[in-house]
């Protein structure tokens, strides 16, 4: 279905990125782009302002956060239908990932405003390049639920999800999350915890789980800053010699599929054996 279009060629919104720790990592075009807008929307201004102090920018802020975002909402579309652009900034990173502005981007594209990117730094895809674990597929859960019990089923739903998980932590719950890894995804799980990236005490933790639950549990300077949690999949193998993933697979398509063509279908899928896959499927029939 088609949208409006605004006539006014300025009228558009920068989403742009910003550092997640090291000030000089807002490039060049991000420079350029905060000097030129009318108006610079920013979740804390504050904590922003040193940012442009640092780059020499001046533009106005205003205060775009979890709190006024709807409110905000209306005055910044009311600016940029009058052909003043604008510019989306977060705290760290790329703006929306797991930071305020998605109602805004979705006022913008249906009213036919033009909201374009100012690619850069993202502490997810930061964590995951950095990880030794595989990207090819990966699974960006923001953060976990607050409580313990709340945690334990979310990791339960996952415990043999396909693809590499990433999750973001705060340092008030780093070491309790880790614990309900443990006890839920078990000691044998490749992980990866990267704390304060870019910044003067990065540190990124690479192992089992249980090594690196010990690590941070025995070191409270481990338990500070900011955290990405990146989590390998499940690749152990049951007593049939078959990965947990491959039985999923296989268990899904059982409920659609004879079980030759089920079978066949999950070893095209996952490498694994044809007539492993067919003896477990006899056996689950």
């Amino acid at each position: 279905m088609s949208k409006p279009e605004v006539s006014n060629p300025s009228a558009v919104l920068y989403v742009v990125s910003t550092p997640i720790g090291n000030l000089d990592d807002l490039s060049l075009r991000a420079i350029d782009v905060l000097r030129q807008v009318g108006r610079i929307a920013a979740e804390d201004t504050r904590h922003s302002r040193r940012l442009l102090q640092h780059h020499g920018i001046d533009t106005p802020m205003l205060a775009l956060h979890e709190h006024n975002e709807l409110q905000a909402m209306h005055g910044i579309l009311g600016m940029l239908r009058e052909g003043m652009p604008l510019a989306l900034i977060s705290d760290a990173g790329t703006p929306l990932i797991s930071d305020p502005g998605f109602p805004l981007i979705r006022a913008c594209r249906e009213q036919g405003i033009r909201v374009s990117p100012v690619p850069g730094p993202s502490a997810l895809i930061a964590a995951l390049s950095v990880s030794g674990l595989p990207v090819d597929a990966f699974c960006f859960h923001g953060f976990l639920p607050r409580t313990s019990a709340a945690r334990k089923r979310k990791l339960a739903e996952l415990q043999a999800a396909a693809g590499t998980q990433v999750f973001y932590e705060s340092s008030h719950r780093i070491l309790y999350a880790l614990q309900d890894m443990l006890e839920v995804l078990g000691g044998e799980r490749e992980i990866c915890v990267a704390r304060e990236l870019t910044k003067q005490y990065e540190e990124v933790m690479q192992g089992k789980l249980q090594e690196v639950v010990a690590s941070v549990a025995a070191d409270s300077m481990r338990q500070r800053g900011e955290f990405v949690i990146v989590v390998a999949a499940n690749t152990a193998r049951a007593e049939d010699g078959l990965s947990m993933e491959s039985r999923r697979i296989l268990g899904l398509l059982l409920q659609e599929l004879p079980v030759k063509q089920a079978a066949a279908l999950t070893a095209k899928i996952t490498g694994e054996k044809k007539n492993r896959l067919y003896q477990f499927a006899l056996g689950k029939r």
